[in-house]
């Protein structure tokens, strides 16, 4: 990703990041991803995602975001979609990013 990018692209997948984080309490995507594909040297990139780690964790735990009636959105979004559904995409969903990231080296 060119460098030039970063400046008005950071504070979009900073909010998706946080949309995604507040929805469902995983704070992964689409910061992993994001801070990999902006070609950092090993120790800040390993920095980068502690500090994320560390931030969306601590905004969590600020927001209550463990008690019960935080989960409204994941509780309707899981009582829509069946069981069946659910493991078809689920692990899919999963190996979507990873491929990804496995077929940078052949790039």
């Amino acid at each position: 990703m060119p460098a030039r990018w970063a400046r008005w692209l950071s504070p979009a997948v900073g909010l998706a990041t946080g949309t995604v984080t507040g929805a469902t309490g995983v704070f992964m995507m689409p910061a992993v991803p994001y801070l990999q594909a902006l070609d950092l040297e090993k120790e800040e990139l390993v920095q980068a995602l502690g500090l994320s780690f560390a931030v969306s964790t601590l905004a969590l735990a600020a927001g209550g975001h463990a008690r019960a009636d935080q989960h409204g959105l994941r509780k309707a979004i899981r009582v829509r979609v069946s069981s069946t559904i659910f493991r078809r995409w689920f692990l899919p969903c999963l190996l979507l990013p990873g491929d990804e990231m496995a077929s940078r080296p052949w790039r």
